[in-house]
């Protein structure tokens, strides 16, 4: 379950796969991306802002910070191309930390207060798969609002073994 390259492998899929989700959205306007359609974070923009908020809140506790505690819908970014930039820097960070774990990360419980200041103290094991698939299932209500969106026009890939491995033809 700890096995470095799995986790190294998750991250570079996470940023693939980013890639891909913001090439589509960029193929939107503004109006469209930040049209509340009832999702649970309202928009496709506020749903792509929760997702990076929700891994600067774990890579904070992962990197034995904390991060200020804010509403899990707030929106970091109203501007996509800093909402991109700010996403890709995210996803170099991510990609930095599981290429290098710090010594003894796989070792030591994480202590971390909750958006609600409940404290908890978990270990790795159970919080990054969580992390990764935090990122995949906001991921997955990002890439259904684009689908709904873009009115037609293809989505992208983003299964983990056809980003990882893209069908040559």
């Amino acid at each position: 379950m700890t096995s470095p390259e799995v986790w190294r492998q998750y991250a570079r899929y996470n940023t693939l796969a980013n890639g891909r989700l913001y090439d589509a959205c960029a193929t939107l306007d503004d109006a469209a991306r930040q049209r509340d359609v009832g999702a649970f974070f309202g928009s496709l923009h506020g749903t792509l802002n929760h997702l990076l908020l929700g891994d600067r809140i774990w890579m904070a506790r992962f990197e034995g910070n904390s991060h200020p505690s804010t509403g899990l819908d707030a929106i970091l970014y109203d501007d996509f191309a800093a909402l991109r930039a700010a996403r890709e820097a995210m996803d170099g960070r991510i990609e930095a930390f599981f290429a290098a774990p710090p010594e003894g990360f796989w070792n030591q419980p994480i202590r971390y207060l909750n958006n609600e200041g409940r404290a908890f103290e978990d270990p790795p094991q159970l919080l990054v798969p969580h992390f990764f698939n935090h990122q995949t299932h906001h991921r997955g209500q990002a890439h259904g609002l684009l689908s709904l969106l873009s009115l037609g026009r293809r989505t992208p890939v983003l299964d983990l073994h056809r980003v990882l491995k893209p069908d040559p033809c």
